[in-house]
């Protein structure tokens, strides 16, 4: 056999087993997720819908309840009580540093919702913090690595962590659902208002959610409600503030609408010359009658 027969040989007998082993994997490969796509779709569809629903539910039915006076760390390694934040209304947000795309993009847009909810009630008007939940990683080094990432680590907000127990009675308050997948962990999108007293008033949800969906809470709780020590002046002013700043949606923003003064002064106005017809008519009849 000279050394072309060989290497034909060779040539052959490689190809046939190159044939072999792709027929032997795709016989091995494509049963199992042709299976599981079409007999067990609709379960697990209907798995996921169970635990979306779930989650939602359980969200849902935490508005309402006052927050226990949790131990947390910021981001320089100092205890912080949840305490600490009474006075003014916190916006919540729970996240994992780890995260590679929903949570970033979360915090993203949460930064600039917030930057427009500041500038219509005032900088220092309500406060908001990211608290990381995977506490085998979100530690306070992971908190600002990852607010430098999204842009948030000169916005004056708070990046907190716990140890497990603290982050499981936390999130089990807020009605705030997680658990470990291959991806990291799966978990609802929402961020948390909580009042001045530390009662959970709402909850926004999605990565991307409309303005007013948060601004409008906040507004309620920044400038609708009277404030202890607040003096009767400070009080109208606030309610004032609160009726003229409306939302543009043309800008995705807020404004003060100077047309509710335009619409009192007018109104003023036809009273007082309505008014000063009438006396004038009256002084008319009543010297009339004099005379």
């Amino acid at each position: 056999m000279n050394l072309s027969t060989t290497a034909e040989s060779f040539v052959y007998f490689s190809m046939r087993f190159l044939a072999a082993l792709l027929l032997f994997t795709f016989s091995v490969a494509l049963p199992y997720p042709v299976l599981a796509d079409v007999a067990g779709a609709d379960e697990i569809g209907s798995i996921k819908n169970f635990q979306y629903k779930t989650a939602l539910q359980s969200s849902q039915s935490a508005i309402g309840s006052k927050l226990d006076n949790y131990l947390l760390t910021d981001h320089k390694g100092r205890s912080v009580r949840l305490s600490d934040f009474s006075g003014k209304p916190l916006v919540l947000s729970l996240i994992y540093t780890s995260c590679y795309h929903i949570c970033p993009m979360t915090t993203r847009h949460l930064k600039k919702v917030v930057e427009k909810a500041r500038e219509a009630l005032g900088k220092n008007s309500f406060s908001v913090a990211l608290v990381g939940f995977d506490v085998q990683f979100d530690n306070p080094q992971a908190m600002i690595s990852y607010a430098k990432k999204q842009g948030v680590e000169n916005a004056d907000w708070f990046l907190l962590s716990a140890d497990s127990d603290t982050i499981d009675a936390l999130s089990k308050q807020l009605g705030f659902m997680f658990f470990t997948s291959p991806n990291g962990f799966d978990h609802i999108v929402q961020a948390s208002v909580i009042d001045a007293e530390g009662v959970l008033y709402t909850q926004v949800y999605g990565e991307v959610f409309e303005t007013p969906l948060l601004v409008e809470p906040l507004k309620d709780l920044v400038l609708g409600r009277p404030k202890p020590g607040q003096t009767l002046l400070d009080e109208l002013v606030d309610k004032v503030r609160f009726f003229c700043t409306t939302y543009d949606p043309s800008r995705d923003g807020y404004h003060f609408d100077y047309s509710l003064f335009i619409g009192v002064a007018i109104g003023a106005t036809i009273i007082l010359l309505g008014l000063t017809f009438v006396v004038i008519e009256l002084l008319k009849g009543r010297r009339l009658k004099n005379s």
